[in-house]
């Protein structure tokens, strides 16, 4: 921490270390032989007091110190929101997950601060040994954490809490070496040039904020997209040793003995050569750890502006798989027990006009072009990458029977959320809600009682509204809450559950490898209307699909309604309540 220094009264005697007056021949006393730079003399390496000569200027030392403080902090926040993004995508989306790295990286942090002043009479040297370290931590953090949650995640039993473990070692271990920076780079700047506790604090502050706002706009908008999560960590790291290792051995070298100079040039230079070393075999290792993840089949492996989006199978007989940010979105083995089990109990009525929000896939919109009399299909979708990969992937395209090629079908890309703010009352008969799973944060939006309020505004007379809600057995709070919050927004309810899942999950809010990850054996659905219960059943006009019955889906709704959590409140925007 900062020992912050009352500010020196005019005409005072006081001297920077705390003693009662300045002695003939002290550093402090403006006629002592030698003394250059009067009774304003900074700190040094041999204790208060002593002078610090520069290679350049004070001004444009201080100007340098400063310098290097904004590019740590932007380092620093980087690596702090690389950690927050790695736990979202690597083991679920969760606002548990992401408040336990922060809160763990700001503790960390204080009992940085407050280990870092056994070391202000070696500042220089202990901030360059500090940033290398973190420079090494930081720009590694994610490649390590990839390498164990892909090759060890399916260990079980000791090891199966291993990648939560080690976020959690380095969110402890970025905390205290970003915490020891401030005080050090206060003492260093403090032997430069003097000046009272609270105006180089104000400096300090500014450089550290206004770094830390550039590292928290480069990570989403240039890194993550430009760079991707690996690389993107080990320039960081670059950027933190080269800064780091510059600032102490170009301007305060003086203030090392020659063993120090060496010791921390070539902990510098090593530190460079692993994160280079690591910069070149990234793309080797991302292939090897989706391998180990997906098997050796992935065909397709790309970052759109929202998410990666990853095809593996589809050719030589073996069934294709869609995973969203490494969740299994469709397993072409059971998808089609999963989309007609979504789409034909809401059609049976009128279906004309027909809204499926979400099923980027063209899955969904499949099985509503299959009924006659629909005459128009809007599709709103936030990631127009999967759209055009469901469009011109050869294997995609013909699962989903080339639905988007058909020119009764319109794609908006857009938020759900904010599109159905401003659409058109009364327009559809029948809305689709093919959306991700209410247990990952980006999703709770779109299973709030405020979205569905403005589902139920775009129905019209008679219309059905039928919700995804992620599997009963394995998450049945999850589902209830969801038929809760239907109803709080004025709409009738049935639920229905459709059994006999293969391996691996659809939507769900965990990541992990498919075969080995916990499996949700069902999938659960709602059925909502606005002016009468509705009844799942078939349409006797339309389509006979080869996975449902009327007998069916009449077991499906008693097999649903066993499993029911009465008296959960509804979730909304201001209280989410998926995953309590």
């Amino acid at each position: 921490m900062i020992d912050r220094q009352a500010p020196v009264p005019p005409g005072s005697t006081q001297t920077w270390d705390g003693s009662d007056g300045p002695r003939k021949g002290d550093p402090g006393d403006a006629d002592a032989p030698g003394d250059a730079d009067g009774p304003d003399a900074p700190d040094g390496p041999d204790g208060p007091g002593s002078t610090v000569p520069l290679p350049v200027r004070q001004g444009t030392g201080r100007w340098l110190v400063l310098a290097g403080v904004f590019v740590c902090a932007a380092c620093g926040l980087v690596y702090e929101l690389e950690l927050v993004a790695l736990a979202a995508y690597l083991m679920g989306d969760s606002v548990a997950q992401t408040s336990v790295v922060l809160s763990v990286m700001v503790f960390a942090m204080g009992i940085g601060s407050l280990a870092a002043k056994r070391l202000r009479r070696h500042a220089a040297a202990g901030f360059g040994a500090i940033e290398a370290a973190l420079a090494l931590v930081g720009g590694c953090s994610a490649m390590a954490l990839y390498a164990v949650f892909a090759w060890t995640g399916d260990w079980g039993g000791m090891w199966a809490s291993g990648p939560r473990c080690l976020l959690v070692a380095f969110s402890l271990a970025t905390g205290l070496l970003i915490g020891a920076e401030v005080p050090l780079l206060m003492e260093l700047i403090q032997r430069i040039r003097r000046q009272d506790a609270g105006g180089a604090v104000a400096d300090l502050s500014a450089a550290d904020y206004v770094g830390a706002l550039v590292g928290g706009l480069a990570f989403p908008f240039l890194l993550l997209p430009v760079l991707g999560q690996l690389t993107g960590a080990l320039i960081t790291g670059a950027v933190n040793a080269v800064v780091g290792g510059a600032l102490v051995l170009g301007l305060f070298r003086h203030d090392l003995t020659p063993r120090a100079r060496r010791l921390l040039l070539t902990a510098n230079v090593c530190v460079l050569v692993v994160l280079a070393s690591a910069a070149v075999l990234v793309d080797d290792f991302e292939r090897a750890a989706r391998h180990a993840l997906y098997g050796p089949d992935v065909r397709v492996a790309v970052h759109t502006d929202v998410q990666e989006v990853l095809l593996t199978g589809g050719r030589g007989g073996r069934p294709l798989n869609l995973f969203l940010d490494g969740r299994l979105k469709v397993s072409g083995s059971d998808e089609l027990r999963y989309h007609e089990a979504l789409v034909h109990p809401a059609m049976p009525g009128r279906h004309a006009r027909v809204l499926v929000l979400g099923g980027g896939d063209g899955l969904a919109v499949r099985e509503v072009l299959r009924h006659p009399g629909v005459r128009r299909v809007d599709v709103v979708e936030l990631d127009a990458g999967v759209v055009r990969l469901a469009r011109t992937d050869p294997a995609l395209s013909r699962l989903n029977a080339h639905s988007f090629d058909d020119p009764r079908v319109h794609v908006t890309t857009a938020d759900a959320f904010d599109w159905l703010r401003t659409a058109p009352a009364g327009a559809y008969d029948v809305v689709v809600a093919d959306l991700p799973h209410p247990g990952i944060t980006a999703s709770t939006k779109l299973y709030a009682q405020e979205f569905y309020g403005l589902a139920r505004q775009v129905l019209g007379p008679g219309g059905r509204l039928v919700v995804h809600g992620g599997a009963v057995a394995s998450r049945p709070r999850d589902f209830w809450t969801l038929d809760a919050t239907l109803r709080a927004a004025g709409l009738r309810t049935t639920a229905y559950r459709v059994g006999g899942r293969q391996a691996g999950y659809a939507a769900g809010p965990d990541r992990g490898p498919a075969d080995t990850a916990r499996a949700h054996r069902d999938w659960g659905f709602v059925l909502a209307a606005d002016r009468h219960t509705p009844r799942p059943r078939l349409d006797p006009a339309g389509p006979r699909p080869r996975t449902l019955t009327d007998a069916s889906l009449a077991a499906d709704v008693r097999a649903a309604q066993r499993t029911r959590v009465p008296g959960l409140p509804p979730s909304t925007l201001i209280h989410p309540r998926y995953g309590d």
